[in-house]
């Protein structure tokens, strides 16, 4: 499918806002959807390296990666412009529910509801996982990355600060001996 990036600051803003507008129960599942298949503004190829690259970033995955693409598609003005489109409702939303929650956050029901919400958001976020993994799936050393990273960070409970520089060395040293 051919990739074409968004004509407009408006395009860009609603496209971004309709990905902070249905992002309940994780982001990246939506931004996938709606950049890489929907608008196909991004190729899947590209959508994991630029979150690939947002994740190193302090900060937000998805909205780093509404900063960068704005900023490569319309220049400052773009960046700004998906960001507020990204985060706009959403932080309209989370004042309304913080509100809501603080008034009924320790009712048994709401408390089971809170629960399933977030096993909804770790199958959506696993799902997504998988979709990332795809344009690196017939690379072997990429995937000796993936392992020694999810070792890392959710075995060994080592501080994602050390992790990921070393996966960044490490994957540099791969891609200068052309293993990547």
């Amino acid at each position: 499918m051919p990739v074409t990036p968004p004509s407009s600051l408006r395009e860009l803003f609603l496209g971004f806002l309709s990905i902070g507008a249905r992002s309940f129960g994780g982001v990246m599942p939506w931004a996938h959807r709606v950049l890489v298949e929907e608008r196909r503004w991004i190729s899947q190829e590209d959508f994991t390296s630029v979150i690939g690259l947002c994740q190193f970033l302090p900060g937000p995955n998805v909205g780093n990666a509404s900063i960068v693409l704005g900023r490569r598609w319309f220049g400052i003005k773009g960046s700004i412009v998906a960001f507020l489109g990204f985060f706009g409702l959403p932080f309209v939303w989370v004042l309304a529910l913080a509100a809501l929650y603080t008034d009924f956050g320790s009712d048994p029901l709401v408390k089971r509801v809170v629960v399933g919400v977030a096993a909804a958001g770790a199958g959506l976020f696993i799902g997504t996982a998988i979709k990332l993994a795809r344009p690196i799936a017939h690379q072997p050393a990429a995937l000796v990355v993936v392992a020694g990273c999810f070792i890392a960070v959710g075995i060994g409970r080592v501080s994602m600060l050390i992790v990921i520089p070393v996966a960044a060395a490490v994957s540099f040293i791969f891609s200068k001996k052309k293993f990547i």
